[in-house]
């Protein structure tokens, strides 16, 4: 009988293999977590490398359990530290403020580039948005 034949053997096989992905995606977030965390100095970084490389089950267990809580916490400061910088670079692409806009209209306007009718235009525009 061939592998595919037999539809438990199918079933055990995916079950097996989510189960080492899951694995490997709580390993993946633990080696990160670790080298984020900039309170642990470098043996104990090293010394849980070399526990997940000789028992990985029961280390990432212990980690996992042990410092669970910081590692939240460490990944929450991150995201928001990453959304901020997206706001902050965001509001910088996007342009000037209102008032802004209407100081450069004015500004033109003073300088006789535009006439009062177009400053005008300009000022309810940079209201509106």
């Amino acid at each position: 009988m061939s592998f595919w034949g037999n539809f438990w053997d199918v079933i055990g096989w995916f079950l097996w293999a989510f189960v080492f992905i899951a694995y490997l995606m709580a390993l993946f977030a633990i080696i990160g977590d670790l080298f984020r965390d900039h309170k642990l100095n470098g043996w104990w970084k090293a010394l849980w490398i070399l526990f997940l490389i000789f028992v990985p089950f029961i280390t990432a267990l212990v980690y996992l359990i042990a410092r669970g809580r910081g590692m939240a916490e460490r990944q929450n400061k991150e995201v928001k530290q990453a959304q901020t910088a997206a706001d902050d670079y965001i509001r910088n692409v996007a342009g000037s403020s209102a008032s802004d806009e209407i100081a450069k209209a004015k500004a033109l306007l003073d300088a006789g580039t535009i006439t009062q009718d177009e400053y005008n235009l300009l000022k309810a525009k940079a209201l509106q948005h």
